[in-house]
């Protein structure tokens, strides 16, 4: 082998190279693998290939992907810190694992125990690391790096150049992962326990969505095993906020981690209806979870007749009294609806069984199974505990106000259930016009007639939106596995939004949930939300202003447009948010013109007439075209680097009182992270409009 380089940057390229060469000998391996002797049968080999063929596509080399992006020199043999003499091992940190044909690793998974101190070490606690590494890159190719000296206490600790420059490279694309940056906050979250559930409050910028996103991979590294069995799941809230982050487990080499919106889990009819806003409150609310264990336990009668069952030349007879007497047990242990039917006819032959014994029989289980199946037991079952559809359930109560009035009592308001009641009855299932909300309904029901299978991890993303129906939903999916729970109270948009974390663990069945809060911003820059945080004190006044690392002077452009004594004009302002778009592009990076949703179709055809190509929102952007059009109901969650707003009055006009205009604005005016400018002519807020 050939003497490493002098220069220490031709040393790292050359130890790039050879870790690029021996991942693609790791692949080419996978790839030579012969199953045909070693597999039982053609089940044993789809499975295997299966395994085989992911195990080729985690091992792929993504050319624009740094293989490595730090180095850590320890001062000791890694796990003999105490040991004296020994020299220090080196290891290089990347998104994967490599290794060399003797097994020797090149490359050290992030998720590693030995990689943690590359995001914990500092000069206060060093973690045995002498020097701490940082490669800068361009696309894939190596430019640059930055040392650390932990151990020299006369320099004063300093925030990374390239740290710094990794965070405010342009966001061209989907959602990038964090692996090279995160903090020692963050890390902390993102390698808990699996045992624990976890709730992230994060204002704008603080890095919650990817920190969910990393735990997700450091648990499926640390459990694969367990999770791969028991499953993991990422909730977000809409179909362009799931596009905009699908790539970032991928990159992390985690390929199998499925992606759905609430919608999506509980989806058991098509969804074509909206509802009013006083209708979906009550519909999210916890108490209609009552109102639906009433209504379906309403469908149990008590026997009236003895059950006789025929063996052969015997009768044997349990009186209606005895069979009461079962059902009103199984009432008594709040079993699922499904679970009780089920154990109705055990419950009737185990009693004719006994009668059995006492005539001198001796029957075992398959006379007891037989029994159970006995027409007469079959029929009775029917009549007393019958099956009951979660949809034609849900559409009774939706449909017949005395049904629901019956089971709704002491817990509903008359005034709350008519506003859920519908004005005309749908004649079927299939006929009704379900809303989103219906949908939640009909889950729960379905669970509590047959219990919801649950997942092992379950991240839950903008979850401050959720009602407590929605939360039980989710939480139904996690019931013997863990949560992480990540949102911002500040952000909550919608009529139901939650008022405290607390509230919505407890709706999540994790109210042991431990809640972290992450006040330190690292995309969106200083005066941004600076400027946005002037919102808090009337929108949610217990939460810690966010403090950004970075300050960028010029970031922030607040102008008015047309005449400022004139009224406000529509037009002007369009003619400013073009304008300010324009601006915007001639930067590196992508643009994001958000505006109410009202203000979006007159823009769209601004926006053609004027030749500029815009997206929408989810969509990937590309050299030509790094433009999209946004509506504010869109916006949560998403990223740009350039961000016009369009005419904040609008905003705040297009919802249904001030506290949820006002924290839709917060949203929209927190979603740059390079450059922010408003665009108004109306009037703005009164804690925006002072200087």
């Amino acid at each position: 082998m050939n003497a490493a380089p002098e220069d220490p940057l031709a040393r790292e390229h050359a130890h790039l190279a050879a870790s690029r060469a021996a991942l693609r000998a790791m692949r080419e391996d996978a790839q030579a693998l012969d199953i045909r002797d070693v597999t039982a049968n053609w089940v044993n080999a789809e499975v295997l290939q299966g395994q085989i063929d992911e195990r080729i596509k985690a091992l792929a080399d993504l050319s624009h992907t740094p293989l490595f992006f730090g180095r850590l020199d320890f001062l000791h043999p890694v796990g003999a810190e105490e040991a004296e003499g020994g020299e220090g091992e080196q290891f290089y940190i990347g998104r994967r694992h490599v290794h060399d044909a003797d097994g020797d690793p090149m490359v050290i998974d992030w998720r590693a125990p030995v990689s943690q101190p590359f995001y914990r070490a500092s000069k206060k606690d060093p973690l045995d690391v002498g020097l701490r590494r940082r490669f800068g890159y361009t696309g894939g190719e190596l430019t640059a790096y930055e040392d650390e000296h932990l151990t020299d206490t006369t320099e004063a600790e300093q925030v990374s150049r390239l740290l710094q420059e990794e965070i405010e490279r342009p966001r061209v694309g989907p959602m990038r992962d964090i692996v090279a940056t995160i903090q020692p906050e963050q890390d902390e979250i993102v390698r808990g326990g699996l045992g624990g559930s976890v709730c992230v409050q994060g204002g704008p910028g603080t890095g919650k969505t990817a920190v969910g996103l990393h735990r997700v991979a450091y648990l499926l590294y640390a459990h694969r095993e367990r999770l791969a069995r028991t499953g993991t799941l990422v909730i977000g809230p809409n179909r362009s906020f799931l596009h905009y982050i699908e790539q970032v487990l991928p990159a992390l080499g985690e390929l199998e981690v499925r992606q759905a919106t609430v919608d999506d889990l509980v989806a058991h009819v098509e969804v074509r209806g909206t509802d009013d806003a006083a209708a979906a409150v009550v519909k999210g609310d916890a108490r209609m979870a009552e109102v639906l264990r009433r209504a379906l336990r309403s469908h149990v009668t008590m026997p009236q007749e003895a059950v006789v069952v025929v063996r052969g030349s015997r009768r044997w007879r349990v009186p209606a009294y005895e069979v009461e007497e079962i059902v009103r047990e199984l009432l008594a242990r709040d079993m699922r609806y499904g679970a009780a039917r089920e154990a109705l006819p055990q419950r009737i032959a185990h009693a004719v069984l006994v009668q059995m014994e006492r005539s001198g029989e001796a029957p075992d289980d398959r006379v007891q199974d037989a029994v159970a199946r006995n027409t007469a037991v079959k029929a009775a079952v029917k009549a007393i505990w019958p099956p009951v559809d979660p949809a034609k359930l849900v559409l009774r109560l939706l449909s017949d106000a005395d049904f629901l009035a019956a089971h709704a009592e002491g817990l509903l308001a008359p005034e709350e259930q008519k506003a859920i009641l519908w004005d005309k009855p749908a004649r079927g299932v299939k006929s009704a016009k379900w809303s989103a909300a219906d949908a939640v309904l009909i889950d729960e029901a379905a669970d509590q007639i047959t219990r919801t299978h649950s997942l092992g991890h379950v991240v839950l993303d903008e979850a401050q939106d959720l009602s407590p129906m929605q939360y039980r939903a989710v939480g139904r999916r996690c019931t013997t596995g863990s949560a992480t729970v990540l949102g911002d109270l500040a952000q909550g948009t919608t009529p139901w939004a939650t008022p405290s974390w607390a509230e919505a663990l407890a709706h999540l069945g994790k109210a042991d949930a431990v809640v972290e809060e992450l006040t330190a911003g690292f995309r969106v820059p200083r005066e941004v939300i600076a400027y946005a945080s002037r919102l808090l004190p009337s929108i949610a006044p217990d939460l810690t202003e966010v403090s950004s690392v970075r300050q960028s002077p010029g970031s922030l452009v607040v102008r008015h447009a047309g005449d400022p004594a004139a009224p406000a004009d529509p037009a002007d302002t369009t003619e400013a948010v073009l304008a300010a778009c324009v601006d915007s592009l001639r930067n590196e990076g992508s643009v994001g013109l958000i505006a109410a949703d009202a203000r979006v179709p007159a823009l769209a055809e601004a926006l053609r007439a004027a030749g500029l190509p815009y997206l929408d929102p989810g969509e990937e952007t590309t050299p030509d075209t790094r433009l999209t059009l946004v509506p504010a109901s869109l916006a949560k969650g998403l990223e740009y680097d350039y961000v016009v707003l369009d005419e904040p009055a609008a905003v705040l006009s297009g919802e249904p009182d001030e506290r949820t205009g006002l924290r839709r604005l917060y949203v929209a005016l927190t979603r740059a992270v390079s450059g922010l400018t408003v665009i108004h002519s109306a009037p703005l807020p009164e804690a925006l409009a002072t200087a």
